[in-house]
């Protein structure tokens, strides 16, 4: 006889089985990693799960939900391995992420892993610049519909990186005649006036971080050349003021060292058939005390306005160590605990 349990009773998880076939033309090594180094992170992501290996053919026991998960993944990694990229232990563990994250998004038209690893905005010497999480595909995503981009988050997100790949994309296709690429030259409490040098050896460190990313895509040995023919600029804010920028496309970083006025004067620079991208981090303001930061208010001011979009990047989205997502969690979690709740963006 068999005894009906009683609700407080708790029912064990609906166990369900997966097989995939690994197809001969991927070697396993592939698909599982170097001494099975992929194998050992998803084992580690889906614990309710017994992953077996025999051969070309790969077998998922455990929990139904997780299966489903672990069945999805393989198909978006095979769907990468299709396209001649390879899989890394990185790469694994952002899929899983957005796996979880999308839920069953993926039926409605949420992009998958697979879509956004796959994504590619340029190739320079032997190297593709690519989105690596959801967040930075839909930045870049949004940068090809609107004319005007906000890219917001902490440091490491690619917030800068990426808009400068779309700049030196568009160039490229001809979309645009010019790259301006800008800052504010006032940091860490720091004046121009104190600092040594000529005009241009002042600004040359606030510069430096946009010398190093155009250097990553465009030929180091034609810069000087694309430079002194105004085909690309790099310059302070200041250098923006009385100009109409047209047929170009316009970054400006670090944009939470702006003034409010300083903003509106970059905005309204915009000409005919440019672009513009507004990159920054509203937790590392280094303005004088007091001093409002444009970035924190022009998103009370322009959100919701038609062809402006604000792209919000998260610690999920740091791309540099991943010591690097911890130390902003952990600053986020003593901000909020030392303050009692965040600053709103807007002040």
């Amino acid at each position: 006889m068999t005894q009906t349990p009683t609700k407080h009773q708790p029912q064990p998880p609906e166990q369900a089985r997966a097989h995939f076939v690994v197809p001969a033309k991927h070697p396993m090594v592939t698909v599982l990693g170097s001494g099975d180094a992929l194998l050992r992170v998803i084992e580690k992501a889906f614990p309710a799960v017994d992953i077996h290996v025999r051969g070309n053919e790969i077998s998922a026991v455990g929990d139904a939900a997780e299966v489903a998960l672990v069945q999805r993944l393989f198909d978006e990694m095979m769907l990468v391995l299709r396209t001649g990229q390879p899989m890394t232990e990185d790469a694994v563990e952002r899929s899983i992420a957005m796996l979880r994250a999308n839920g069953r998004a993926a039926a409605e038209g949420a992009e998958t892993p697979a879509q956004v690893l796959t994504q590619n905005i340029l190739s320079s010497r032997g190297r593709t610049i690519r989105p690596k999480t959801l967040n930075q595909k839909r930045y870049v995503d949004a940068i090809d519909k609107h004319t005007i981009v906000f890219g917001i988050g902490p440091a490491g997100t690619g917030k800068t990186y990426l808009a400068m790949a779309k700049a030196v994309q568009a160039l490229q296709s001809k979309q645009v005649n010019r790259i301006i690429l800008t800052r504010p030259a006032v940091e860490a409490g720091e004046r121009l006036g104190f600092l040594p040098g000529t005009l241009y050896e002042k600004i040359d460190p606030y510069l430096r971080p946009l010398y190093d990313a155009l250097h990553d895509m465009v030929d180091p040995d034609s810069i000087p050349r694309l430079m002194a023919a105004g085909t690309i600029e790099v310059a302070p804010l200041a250098y923006m003021r009385g100009r109409t920028l047209n047929d170009a496309f316009i970054i400006l970083d670090e944009a939470q060292n702006t003034s409010a006025e300083q903003m509106k004067m970059f905005l309204t620079r915009l000409g005919f058939d440019s672009k513009m991208v507004v990159t920054g981090d509203v937790t590392q303001v280094d303005l004088p005390g007091g001093t409002k930061s444009g970035l924190r208010q022009v998103q009370d001011i322009l959100e919701g306005v038609d062809d402006v979009h604000f792209s919000r990047l998260t610690s999920t989205d740091v791309v540099r160590h991943k010591l690097v997502g911890r130390i902003v969690d952990a600053y986020e979690r003593y901000d909020n605990a030392d303050g009692a709740a965040p600053r709103p963006h807007g002040k």
